[in-house]
C-alpha cells in the first residue's frame, strides 16, 4: 500500500513538473497569460505586412503575445463577426464612425485613460457613447482622389492637338472630360492604353466606386446633415454616372474585362504608364512604391463630377473606417495589455515611423508633430489646404447603412457595366436600397 501510495504521489508530482514545464515554454514563446494577450482585427490588406511586422517587434520588446490578422478585401463586418464570438477574440478592432459604432457599440470598452485618446490634437473627433463615454479614436487621416502620372500628363499638355495646357487648368468636371477623351484619342502618340486604368469589379477594387466613388455625391448631398438619414434622394446621381461613364469609355480595357479586374490590375497598369489617371487614396502609396514608383512620378487632383462649386474643393479626406474600439469582453489583462500596445504604437520611434513611413499614414496624434509624410498623396492634399481647398468629407461614406447597401450599389453597377443591367438599377440600389437597409439596420 506504502509503495503505491508514493508511486501516484511521484506521478502526480511529475505530471504537475510536465504541465509547469509547458507553461514555461508557453510563456518563452507565446507571452504571459497574466500580462494578457493582443489581437487586433486589422481591416487594410495594404498594411498587413507591415502590423504584423510592428506586432512582431512588439512581442519581441515585451514579451506580449500579439497577434495581427486582416480581413480579406470587402469581409471586415463578416470576419469582426466570426471572430468576436470566438474564446480568443479580438482586443482591439475597427469601427466605421458613428454607424460602424452603432453596430459594435455594446462591445467596445471606454478609451477615455487611453494614450491614443489624450493624445488627440482634436478630442471631439472620438466616438462617443450614451453617456460621454469614448468608445471609439480615430488613427489615420486618409485622401482619396485622381493620382495621375506627372510625365505622361505633361506629354499630353505639350501636345500640339492638347485643349488644356497645363495641371493648374484641369479643374472640373469639363476640364476632366477633355484631357480624358484627348488621351484617349491620342492614346498611341503618348503610348498609352487608357487615360483611366481598370475600373475592376473584383472584390479587390470594386469598393473604389461602390463606396469611394459613391460616396462624393452622397457628401454633397449630406452636407451639413449630423446625423444618418433614414433615406436619401440620390440628388447626385446623374453627376456620378458622368464621372463612371468616363473611366469606363475612356479606359486601358474594354468594359466587358472589367467584372476579373483586380486592385492589383489597375496598380499595374498605373505603373507601367499604361494609364495615366488611377482613383485610389493615400492608402495606396505602399502598392505604388512596390511597383517601383517613385514620388516625383506622381501628383493628385480631385475626382470630377460637375457637382456644384467642386472648383473650390480638394481631396476627399476623413479617417472613414479607421477608429480603435477596444473589446470590453475580453478579460481586464488583455484591455489593458491592448491599451500599452497602441501607447508603444504612437509614442515610441519604431511605431510613430512605421504609421507614417511604412504604412503612409497621416495621424491625428500630438504626439506625431515630429513625422513628416514621404508620401506625396498626402503632400498633394495639404498643398491643396494650404491653397484654401477645402477637403470633401467622407460623410457619404460614413453614413452608409451597411455593407449590404454597396454591395446592392456595386452588384447593380456591375450589370451597367457588363451591359445587362440598366443605369435605372444602380438609382434603385442606391435610394431604395438605402431606405430598407436603414429600416434593416434600426
Amino acid at each position: 500500500m506504502m509503495n503505491k501510495t508514493i508511486k501516484i504521489i511521484a506521478t502526480a508530482t511529475a505530471a504537475l513538473m510536465m504541465i509547469a514545464g509547458v507553461s514555461a515554454c508557453g510563456s518563452d514563446t507565446g507571452g504571459d497569460s497574466d500580462k494578457g494577450r493582443v489581437y487586433y482585427l486589422n481591416l487594410k490588406p495594404e498594411a498587413s505586412d507591415q502590423w504584423k511586422a510592428l506586432a512582431k517587434e512588439y512581442e519581441k520588446e515585451t514579451g506580449i503575445e500579439t497577434t495581427v490578422q486582416t480581413a480579406a478585401s470587402g469581409t471586415y463586418e463578416q470576419t469582426l463577426k466570426s471572430e468576436i464570438a470566438k474564446d480568443n477574440a479580438p482586443t482591439l478592432f475597427q469601427v466605421a464612425g458613428n454607424v460602424g459604432l452603432a453596430r459594435w457599440k455594446k462591445y467596445t470598452a471606454d478609451m477615455s485613460d487611453s494614450e491614443p485618446y489624450k493624445q488627440l490634437r482634436d478630442q471631439s473627433t472620438a466616438l462617443k457613447g450614451d453617456n460621454g463615454e469614448i468608445l471609439g479614436v480615430p488613427f489615420v487621416i486618409e485622401s482619396y482622389g485622381l493620382i495621375y502620372n506627372k510625365d505622361l500628363l505633361n506629354k499630353y499638355f505639350q501636345a500640339d492637338w492638347s485643349t488644356i495646357k497645363s495641371i493648374d487648368d484641369l479643374v472640373g468636371f469639363k476640364a476632366l472630360k477633355t484631357v480624358a477623351d484627348e488621351i484617349q484619342e491620342h492614346k498611341d502618340d503618348l503610348g498609352v492604353k487608357g487615360a483611366f486604368t481598370s475600373a475592376g469589379f473584383d472584390s479587390s477594387s470594386d469598393w473604389r466606386f461602390k463606396e469611394q466613388l459613391a460616396g462624393i455625391p452622397l457628401s454633397y448631398e449630406l452636407d451639413g446633415v449630423t446625423e444618418q438619414p433614414a433615406t436619401i434622394k440620390g440628388t447626385y446621381l446623374p453627376e456620378f454616372k458622368q464621372t463612371f461613364d468616363l473611366y469606363l469609355k475612356d479606359s486601358t480595357v474594354s468594359p466587358t474585362e472589367l467584372s476579373a479586374k483586380t486592385g492589383n490590375d489597375a496598380t499595374s497598369e498605373f505603373a507601367l504608364g499604361e494609364g495615366v489617371f488611377y482613383q485610389n487614396g493615400t492608402w495606396a502609396w505602399n502598392d505604388l512604391q512596390k511597383e517601383g514608383v517613385k514620388a516625383d512620378m506622381v501628383g493628385t487632383i480631385p475626382i470630377y463630377m460637375g457637382l456644384p462649386g467642386e472648383e473650390e474643393k480638394g481631396l476627399a479626406t476623413g479617417s472613414g473606417d479607421n477608429y480603435w474600439a477596444i473589446n470590453n469582453k475580453v478579460s481586464e489583462a488583455d484591455q489593458q495589455a491592448t491599451k500599452d500596445f497602441l501607447k508603444w504604437v504612437i509614442t515610441s520611434d519604431k511605431g510613430k515611423k512605421a504609421m507614417t513611413d511604412d504604412m503612409g499614414f497621416v495621424t491625428p496624434f500630438k504626439s506625431f508633430s515630429d513625422m513628416k509624410s514621404s508620401n506625396p498623396i498626402v503632400q498633394a492634399d495639404q498643398e491643396m489646404a494650404d491653397a484654401g481647398k477645402q477637403d470633401v468629407s467622407w460623410d457619404g461614406i460614413m453614413f452608409m447603412p451597411s455593407q449590404q447597401w454597396r454591395d446592392g450599389v456595386g452588384s447593380a453597377m456591375l450589370e451597367y457595366v457588363q451591359g445587362t443591367g440598366k443605369w435605372d438599377a444602380v438609382k434603385t440600389a442606391y435610394v431604395d436600397g438605402w431606405a430598407s437597409e436603414y429600416e434593416s439596420t434600426h
